[in-house]
């Protein structure tokens, strides 16, 4: 783990990420306080402090977490840092309400978003602990009150603020929204062939027979790979892989846009044949047999696979696709009976 850190996508990702905020977040909180500083004729001590903690310390911080074996761990440091600057910044300003206000609570929010669990709960000794330091230091007063100049200060921290977070978040959603799809698409899809696996067919196959009207014919194609164990034993896995893939792209060839092909699992494959007469889908698996007895593999010259394919008319109302298969299965079971290399009705 602490390798993958350390790697482009890793040591770098965490602290990129949080550099720009930290950036345009400290940047921003230094524009109320210099306002309320201005306005008490502070030290400049306190000036300096201020310089280094919203100008300085956010590259800072990019540079300690970048340079770091465990930037995660930095990261979470940081952050921890970034809550007592702000601690610290509340005394300095005499309290004043709207600023230190917006200071604290948009400093909370960012561990709450940042993703650390129970971070913010974490921060909340080093925003105590960062103003007690600054009280002592620096000393304090108290003057709550919060000027016209001040609260015009503190608006671009919390409009950009509020819009840098609704960006995150909303690169956040469609990212979970992708990778959902994504996930969907695997469940779905055979990455080997594909095409669909047996649960997604199965799904169409169903909506097929919930969409049947009288005196249409529906038909199923049952396709095996004859002797694939063989192929599998003799030529390794490669070329079984290799043979599966290459009848894949033969029956992408040979199918009609509307007819759904998939993967059943193993060796083999099914295809619906939405509004196909039994002379027409018969049609279509000898030319699907005859397609694949000519594939060649370039890796593999010696593999010349053949297929066995049993069809089935989707039976009379009330349709079931359980028997659909059955009958579908029985026919296949008669191909390779009789010698393999065929088609059975």
């Amino acid at each position: 783990m602490k390798n993958s850190r350390r790697g482009p996508g890793g040591r770098l990702s965490v602290s990129r990420l949080i550099y720009p905020f930290r950036v345009v977040g400290m940047g921003l909180g230094g524009l109320p306080v210099a306002t309320v500083l201005h306005e008490l004729q502070a030290s400049w001590l306190a000036w300096a402090f201020v310089a280094l903690g919203c100008l300085v310390w956010p590259h800072a911080a990019y540079l300690l977490a970048a340079g770091s074996a465990d930037p995660v761990r930095a990261e979470k440091r940081n952050l921890l840092v970034d809550s007592a600057i702000a601690g610290a910044l509340v005394p300095m300003m005499h309290f004043n309400v709207l600023p230190s206000t917006l200071l604290i609570t948009l400093t909370t929010v960012d561990k709450l978003s940042s993703g650390f669990r129970r971070l913010w709960l974490h921060s909340l000794p080093a925003l105590i602990l960062g103003g007690a330091a600054s009280a002592a230091l620096l000393g304090t007063g108290f003057s709550p009150l919060t000027s016209m100049p001040v609260m015009l200060a503190c608006l671009p921290m919390l409009l950009i603020h509020m819009i840098a977070v609704s960006i995150g978040r909303y690169r956040l959603i469609r990212k979970v929204t992708e990778q959902n799809r994504e996930l969907d698409r695997l469940r779905r899809i055979d990455t080997l062939t594909g095409l669909s696996r047996r649960g997604a067919w199965e799904e169409q196959a169903q909506q097929v027979l919930a969409s049947r009207r009288a005196g249409r014919q529906d038909c199923m194609l049952l396709i095996d790979v004859d002797r694939f164990k063989l192929i599998n034993d003799r030529h390794g896995h490669g070329a079984g892989d290799a043979t599966l893939r290459e009848l894949a792209e033969q029956m992408r060839r040979v199918m009609r846009p509307q007819d759904h092909l998939g993967r059943r699992g193993g060796d083999e494959f099914a295809i619906l044949l939405p509004d196909t007469t039994r002379e027409q889908a018969l049609a279509i698996a000898e030319r699907l047999r005859c397609q694949v007895e000519r594939i060649r593999l370039a890796d593999y010259p010696d593999v010349c696979p053949t297929v066995s394919i049993g069809m089935a008319v989707v039976p009379a109302a009330p349709a079931h696709l359980g028997h659909w298969l059955e009958r579908a299965d029985s026919a296949l079971y008669r191909a390779k009976n009789a010698g393999r290399n065929a088609v059975m009705a």
